[in-house]
């Protein structure tokens, strides 16, 4: 007695068609979308065509150049101090990132899973103090650092910034709190104490809102102006910020073109950063963004 063999025909997904007011308003939003994006190249297409041409003119007549010229590149790393400032930014950056993830995550543990007196309201003050602008504190940090001679040192640069990390703190906890607790509970049950727990089952967990923290905390220190001006006074002390001012002021005498080739390169770490650390800065953003 023969069996028949009957094979269930395959189904393909078919592919949802838009009405033609849905196409429209697809179409429409890509237009505008793709506008806006232009819209924000335009300034970088600029600092450019400034960096390519000759002269220490920013503006030029033209919208596109009539002679490409990378002689303010080869200027800039030739005959300047350009990548002792980078060194020192980069420096500044990992020691600042690094000293803040130590500070911000062991923090953050304790206000979400501890229960101690002042938890309630001691975030909250934290960042109500870090609200006040750095302005108002650089006369008293100066006189401190006068009075210590700890001036023109870029590792007290770095311990000064490392205390404003309220936010931080702040946005690591939100995060935590999205962490079940069932995790810490079932971890209790298995020996494991308040270090282990945090060291084996928080850490790599948070990995994603510690990236995060980490490149917002490099991109400040890249574009912090005031307090470095303030403390560093040594051209081999300067940072980026600080040393691509002297190209439009002082001894550069306004170059704005070498100025435009400097801040192009000096884009290129956090362009880098974000590369490399794209996919936990997606995670950790959206994860960061609702609390469970």
């Amino acid at each position: 007695m023969s069996s028949l063999a009957t094979s269930a025909p395959t189904l393909s997904p078919k592919k949802k068609s838009l009405a033609p007011g849905q196409r429209f308003v697809l179409w429409v939003s890509r237009i505008i979308v793709w506008f806006f994006i232009l819209l924000a190249m335009f300034p970088i297409y600029f600092v450019l065509l400034a960096s390519l041409k000759g002269g220490q003119s920013f503006f030029s007549g033209n919208l596109f150049p009539r002679s490409i010229t990378l002689q303010n590149y080869w200027a800039l790393l030739t005959q300047t101090s350009f990548l002792t400032w980078m060194k020192n930014s980069l420096i500044v950056g990992i020691l600042l990132g690094a000293v803040q993830l130590a500070f911000t995550a062991t923090s953050a543990y304790a206000f979400s899973r501890m229960r101690f007196f002042g938890r309630k309201y001691g975030l909250m003050t934290l960042l109500l103090l870090q609200m006040f602008p750095n302005a108002l504190a650089v006369s008293a940090i100066l006189a401190v650092l006068t009075q210590l001679n700890l001036l023109d040192n870029l590792y007290i640069y770095v311990l000064v910034q490392a205390g404003g990390s309220a936010f931080n703190i702040w946005l690591l906890k939100g995060y935590l709190d999205t962490i079940p607790r069932e995790l810490d509970e079932a971890a209790v049950m298995d020996g494991a104490n308040s270090m282990q727990i945090y060291l084996r089952i928080i850490l790599p967990l948070s990995v994603p809102m510690l990236v995060v923290i980490f490149l917002f905390t490099f991109i400040g220190s890249f574009n912090e102006f005031l307090l470095g001006s303030t403390i560093l006074q040594s051209p081999s002390n300067y940072t980026l910020p600080i040393g691509l001012f002297q190209f439009i002021q002082g001894q550069f005498a306004k170059n704005w073109t070498e100025f435009s080739a400097a801040a192009l390169l000096a884009a290129v770490p956090l362009t880098v950063l974000y590369a490399v650390f794209q996919k936990w800065i997606v995670s950790g953003l959206v994860a960061g963004s609702v609390k469970g």
